[in-house]
């Protein structure tokens, strides 16, 4: 059986696949052209997608009537039509949970940048610019009894909340339904609008939908303090980068920090040149470890598959 990975992973991974069927795998460093990946695909039973990737129904039906799994490597699956899929019989599967610590980690790390303003000190430095130590120097804030507040307290919000804790952090957090984890953690449920009012950093956890894209609108982002901060490491599209650029540029809130945009890997320009924004390459899973685990976990969801097996990862419509 044929299986398309339209991006290169780690050679773990590979052999996995290679245990289930005949690989291909593009050796093209950049995404994949629309007309490209339809042929690529011709005649698969499987494909190892990438989040840049749009797997349709075209798609589906380029690959034809042997397609059974399609296995999108990352927790998110906004760019796969999983309606469509299945209604021509392709099973969708993902990599949740072992994305989980690297992502937050990331997250506080952006957070930690903004408010300290690490970046910021370390472009100073790097142009040469003169500086001299004094005790009015580039005052950042500090964390402990600042309210978090979390859009979207799934698994990597949660993670991102136990980090936020251990720095002496207040937790809030608004979604679609209460967690289970909220006493836990110490953390208040509230309604968005109660988030945005009183949370002095707003950090995103949550899926990219119709119901959330453009989230963080000009409305959103006037409803927060004007010494808040956001964080966003879920999906660009969540926010409206324009309306952002547009809420930094006239200080109605303090800084943002970005490991996702929403025309990636375009970035708004504007806020290129703001001091008051970090700003990462999509990171948020970055490191050899997870990588390398949300390959393995694609692979073994493929090898299930075509093995006539339950995957250990299916997305549910």
């Amino acid at each position: 059986m044929r299986i398309v990975v339209t991006r290169r992973i780690p050679e773990a991974a590979v052999e996995t696949l290679r245990q289930a069927g005949e690989v291909w795998m593009s050796d093209a460093d950049r995404a994949l052209e629309p007309g490209e990946l339809a042929e690529a695909v011709d005649g698969a039973a499987a494909i190892v997608s990438m989040i840049h990737d749009r797997i349709d129904g075209s798609v589906a039906d380029a690959a034809g009537p042997g397609l059974c799994v399609v296995a999108n490597v990352a927790v998110g699956y906004d760019n796969v039509d999983v309606a469509a899929l299945a209604e021509r019989g392709v099973l969708v599967t993902n990599t949740p949970g072992v994305l989980t610590d690297a992502t937050a980690d990331l997250a506080f790390g952006l957070l930690l940048a903004l408010t300290r303003r690490i970046a910021e000190g370390d472009r100073l430095l790097r142009a040469r610019r003169p500086w001299s130590f004094h005790l009015g120097f580039m005052l950042g804030s500090g964390l402990r009894g600042k309210t978090l507040g979390i859009i979207g307290l799934g698994q990597i919000g949660q993670a991102m909340a136990w980090r936020a804790k251990a720095f002496g952090m207040q937790i809030v957090y608004s979604g679609r339904s209460r967690s289970a984890a909220e006493a836990e953690l110490g953390a208040r449920f509230v309604a968005q609008e109660e988030l945005l009012t009183t949370a002095d950093v707003v950090s995103l956890h949550c899926p990219l939908t119709p119901e959330t894209r453009h989230l963080i609108d000009s409305a959103a982002l006037s409803a927060m303090k004007p010494s808040a901060v956001l964080v966003n490491t879920t999906r660009g599209p969540v926010v409206d980068e324009g309306a952002l650029a547009d809420a930094l540029t006239r200080g109605e809130i303090a800084g943002a920090a970005l490991d996702v945009f929403e025309r990636e890997p375009e970035v708004e320009p504007r806020l290129l040149e703001l001091d008051t924004v970090v700003l990462t390459p999509h990171l948020g899973s970055a490191t050899v470890e997870t990588r390398t685990a949300m390959a393995q976990l694609a692979a073994r969801n493929v090898a299930a598959v075509l093995g006539g097996e339950v995957p250990p990862n299916p997305v549910r419509q």
